[in-house]
């Protein structure tokens, strides 16, 4: 399993949400590329990047810090956030990202992914934001009636191999993660699922990894001092 620890960005500054809220914001360090030099420094090999900005108005508004985190680290980076078409994909490959993450697209334009597959292959991500039985999208701004289980069959169809998965409910609640929802998606083989939302735990990080998730997303947790990053990181590739 891998840690990714989370770099949430608004207004050039690294925040975390409460449940998504945009009037719920803590700032944890108005740098962000000192917070990732700081992740890369306790052994991270991964960072997960939110362009919150971005997710709500469907540009890329980030991207030159993001850009300069990703040069300056070298680190693997997977990004979302406003990315909602073939131009903002490319502009992120070419600027070295990893992995970019396609959320409401995703929902709003089935066939986007797919082609977004065929170009890009591994390079695209989906993530998806649950609201109880409902997906949320437009940086968690609005909620629309999807079957989640026909959702992911739809991802799996596709040939998505990388499903960000996040509990809105449990975000940046400190509440724990929802094993239950993640023993549930280990059905769906060939997709490897990335825990969001809740992580706040070394216990949290074990049981995902017993679960056999491929990946979990480690925000207000670590920037409130419960996990210890580099303890994650060696439970994760114990």
């Amino acid at each position: 399993m891998i840690i990714l620890p989370a770099i949430d960005l608004l207004n050039g500054k690294v925040v975390r949400l409460m449940r998504g809220d945009y009037s719920e914001v803590t700032v944890y360090n108005h740098d962000p590329l000192n917070a990732a030099l700081n992740f890369r420094n306790q052994g991270a090999k991964w960072l997960h990047i939110v362009d919150l900005d971005g997710a709500k108005s469907g540009d890329v508004i980030n991207f030159e810090v993001i850009k300069r985190i990703k040069q300056m680290t070298n680190l693997s980076c997977e990004v979302g956030g406003g990315i909602r078409d073939f131009a903002a994909i490319k502009r992120y490959v070419q600027a070295g990202i990893d992995r970019v993450i396609i959320g409401t697209a995703a929902v709003t334009q089935e066939k986007f992914v797919e082609d977004a597959v065929k170009v890009f292959g591994e390079k695209i991500a989906v993530g998806i934001d649950l609201r109880g039985s409902k997906l949320a999208i437009k940086g968690w701004q609005e909620s629309v009636k999807v079957s989640i289980l026909e959702f992911f069959a739809r991802m799996r169809a596709a040939d998505v191999k990388y499903v960000i998965c996040t509990d809105i409910s449990r975000d940046g609640t400190m509440s724990g993660t929802n094993l239950e929802l993640y023993r549930e998606l280990q059905q769906f083989s060939g997709i490897n699922f990335i825990a969001s939302g809740g992580v706040s735990s070394l216990d949290d990080v074990k049981n995902l990894h017993r679960l056999g998730v491929y990946g979990a997303i480690i925000g207000r947790a670590y920037y409130n001092g419960a996990i210890n990053l580099k303890d994650a990181i060696a439970i994760s590739e114990s």
